[in-house]
């Protein structure tokens, strides 16, 4: 199987993607308040989601999502709108996976586990949106290539710009 990186190929990746990058990066800014666990635990006694995961972020995300899929559908083609939102969607429900699993690994909100951090959202943006569009490898593979610099870099600039506590 030959993989071929053109420039066309990236500029649909970015678009299937931006969308999902707004909704996972705009609740580190809106965020905050009441949790989605409502303080819950879960079986093993640790939160089931903890104290980042928030009804105002969720929101917050899916509206960011939404607006940049509507932009781009807009301006680019009307489909993207119904794509980006899948995306936006499948994004907060795979940082809810992640959040999830860190609770059971014990690991505390915000704490770092790399490559889960900087990946289940855009895992949880392309398998929703698999569910209606089927999504070239190639364009997958630079989608999982460039996101962990791209997370990590968005990071770092809400740290400096102190909307999150912890740079990365």
């Amino acid at each position: 199987m030959e993989l071929e990186i053109t420039v066309s190929s990236i500029y649909w990746a970015v678009n299937f993607i931006l969308p999902s990058y707004a909704a996972n990066s705009i609740p580190a800014v809106f965020g905050g308040g009441k949790p989605l666990d409502c303080g819950k635990n879960f079986i093993d006694g640790e939160r089931i989601l903890g104290a980042h995961k928030t009804f105002k972020g969720l929101v917050s995300g899916l509206i960011a999502g939404a607006v940049v899929s509507a932009f781009e559908g807009f301006l680019i083609q009307p489909t993207l709108f119904l794509f980006g939102t899948l995306a936006s969607v499948g994004a907060l429900g795979g940082d809810l996976v992640g959040a999830f699993i860190k609770r059971r690994l014990k690991l505390p909100p915000g704490y770092a586990l790399p490559l889960l951090d900087q990946l289940d959202f855009v895992l949880g943006g392309l398998g929703l949106l698999s569910l209606v569009y089927t999504v070239e490898i190639g364009s997958v593979f630079q989608i999982l290539l460039v996101t962990p610099a791209i997370h990590v870099l968005a990071n770092m600039i809400a740290y400096v710009l102190k909307t999150k506590d912890v740079f990365w």
